[in-house]
């Protein structure tokens, strides 16, 4: 593509070099470029890209995005701000392909990934072809790609749309993390529909105070990025975002909704209620269990709705989901029972364990610790919702990242001791699955929370292979033997 079709609609100062010169790959990993690449220099928290444009051009960049005049031969295109243009850029590098799909964003703490992966089983039922990009990866047709961030950055995202609508997909179910708005990666791109969950406490290492965190979040809906919202009603950021828009449904339990749910019952590994679609009644029969997937069902319908999907299918098709892995998934059924689940915030690990409680014949085990180098201050939170809801909790280690993985447990046992309920230390994240295999008696409910389907367990910056559902299976196979 010419660099002068590359920058079309793109705010620039000025242009130093030619202009006509065609770019093969545009990135902003100077360990990625290639010959006749356009390099984009990107400020980050711990490196500067202009430090890099001379790595870039002994690569083969022809044409680099900076902020400011470097010392190159490159021809250098001058930006107020490179991140703010890098998504139009990759957007017209990809042919503008979103232009010609539909999107749709799933904003909220928590419940975004069942509810993106709701939608988009009901829409493929639905005869439409959908992609989904979020925090299990990328999945579209028979493709499935693994991705490091919830919300990739603007040339991969871009990359993977087009690819999506090579393969004929031109509906897509996104993902969309306060990161990814905040650093503006999502800024260019118009959703169908952008859906609400809701929100509490998470990321506060990133973004300092809950203030800054609900700021972000609200960025997106200001900026006016979508034609229709999706918001919960019983949320109070929801009640919020719903007063900014004129084409607005809404959906909840407690207070007036478009969408909401009665009679709801939970047994046995299912939830049934009593849906209302703008005025269509059905019973749905939820293969989950807790309100908080009443709320990510709530949300699916509402999506639905906008789509044109019949609410007597959508009630059909809600029912026949078998889940998400590591979504509050019972991987073990016998005496006693074994939940593996993804919470990871305070109010995520209090909706879990109190989704549990009803079922609870003998006595609820809680397994959790805390990711390393982020927000230190939910830990102590933690470590009391868990002692307070949980009959005997198990802390642990989760991904320690870069910090002492005991100055972490620490911090969580504040919490416990706090409420001056029973509770163990042990380190070994596999050991201490094991050790509550162990310790679980009939009519007990084990959960082992916070990493979900996670793959890894990350230490001083390495990733080593780690799965509960894996631990917790072969462990029970090896009891047997």
């Amino acid at each position: 593509m010419k660099l002068i079709d590359l920058l079309k609609n793109v705010d620039y100062k000025k242009i130093i070099g030619k202009k006509d010169i065609d770019i093969k790959e545009i990135t902003i990993d100077s360990n990625k470029v290639v010959a006749k690449s356009l390099f984009i220099c990107i400020n980050g928290n711990s490196f500067d890209g202009h430090d890099y444009v001379k790595q870039a051009e002994r690569y083969g960049a022809i044409a680099v995005i900076c902020e400011k005049e470097v010392n190159s031969t490159l021809t250098q295109i001058i930006v107020e701000n490179s991140r703010l243009i890098m998504g139009k850029i990759a957007a017209n590098f990809y042919g503008n392909v979103d232009e010609k799909m539909k999107l749709i964003a799933v904003i909220g703490t928590n419940g975004k990934t069942t509810t993106s992966h709701l939608i988009k089983e009901i829409m493929e039922k639905s005869n439409m072809k959908c992609g989904l990009i979020g925090t299990l990866g990328t999945f579209y047709q028979d493709t499935f790609l693994e991705q490091s961030l919830t919300t990739p950055d603007p040339i991969e995202l871009h990359r993977t749309l087009f690819e999506m609508y090579k393969a004929g997909v031109k509906n897509v179910v996104m993902e969309v993390s306060a990161h990814a708005i905040y650093l503006d990666k999502v800024k260019d791109l118009k959703f169908y529909c952008a859906v609400f969950t809701n929100f509490s406490q998470d990321h506060l290492d990133f973004f300092k105070t809950i203030e800054n965190y609900k700021n972000a979040k609200l960025k997106f809906f200001k900026e006016n990025q979508c034609k229709y919202v999706v918001s919960n009603s019983d949320d109070k950021l929801g009640s919020e975002i719903d007063k900014l828009f004129a084409n607005t449904i809404s959906y909840g339990l407690e207070n007036p909704a478009d969408v909401f749910a009665i009679n709801v019952d939970c047994k046995d590994n299912k939830t049934s209620f009593y849906v209302n679609i703008f005025d269509y009644v059905g019973q749905v029969n939820l293969n989950m269990v807790g309100f908080f997937n009443v709320y990510n069902a709530l949300a699916c319908s509402c999506v639905c709705y906008l789509l044109g999907i019949k609410a007597e299918k959508t009630v059909k098709y809600l029912s026949e989901f078998k889940g998400v892995k590591g979504r509050l998934e019972r991987v073990y059924q016998g005496e006693y029972s074994i939940y593996v689940d993804y919470a990871h915030t305070p109010d995520g690990l209090n909706k879990v364990l109190m989704s549990l409680k009803p079922f609870v014949v003998n006595r609820l085990i809680c397994v959790f610790g805390c990711g390393g180098n982020r927000d230190q201050s939910k830990r102590q939170i933690m470590g009391e919702v868990s002692t307070n809801l949980a009959d005997f909790t198990i802390i642990t280690s989760d991904n320690p990242r870069y910090e002492d993985p005991m100055d972490i447990i620490v911090q969580i046992e504040k919490g416990a001791i706090k409420t001056g309920k029973k509770y163990i230390v042990i380190e070994d994240r596999e050991q201490a699955v094991q050790y509550a295999i162990d310790f679980a008696k009939k009519g007990d409910i084990v959960l082992i929370a916070g990493k979900g389907s996670e793959q890894y367990q990350e230490v001083l910056g390495i990733k080593k292979i780690y799965n509960d559902v894996d631990t917790v299976n072969e462990y029970m196979r090896s009891k047997k033997n």
